[in-house]
């Protein structure tokens, strides 16, 4: 069984990817909830470490030190989408206000410019996050099996 990190910009899927796992019955952690980001928009560092210390497990998230944490995972996933995409995903969500203001959505914009390549470097998976297999895709990386 593997550890992967699920990774890229708001709207791509990362949670809804997560959530689906989750149903099928493997370990999930969404950083974006539950006190895993600090104040300054960083991982808990020791809190990740412990964490990271399971057998299988899928985290999602996007932060600034998150590859510090790359050689502990088997797997780093990225996924992608056109802008258009992600500004019309952040549009309509019920679960999460980042995305509805108009600075947000500019925010978007420049991560998705400067960001996502960075994520690109270090990936060692790039999927469409408009796919509809993502959940196969990843349970046979956690599975050991192809996923190419």
């Amino acid at each position: 069984m593997a550890r992967i990190l699920v990774t890229g910009m708001s709207g791509v899927g990362k949670s809804t990817l997560l959530a689906e796992l989750a149903r099928r019955g493997f370990a999930t952690v969404d950083t974006d909830y539950g006190g895993w980001t600090r104040a300054d928009g960083l991982w808990d560092e020791d809190r990740m470490s412990r964490l990271l210390d399971e057998d299988e497990l899928v985290v999602s998230g996007t932060v600034a030190n998150q590859g510090r944490f790359y050689e502990r995972f088997d797997h780093v996933v990225l996924l992608t989408a056109p802008l258009a995409t992600l500004l019309e995903r952040v549009g309509r969500r019920l679960d999460n206000p980042y995305g509805k203001k108009r600075e947000h959505r500019a925010e978007i914009a420049r991560y998705a410019e400067e960001v996502e390549p960075l994520l690109r470097r270090g990936a060692t998976m790039v999927l469409d996050g408009r796919r509809a297999d993502l959940a196969d895709r990843v349970e046979e990386l956690l599975r050991g099996t192809r996923a190419g």
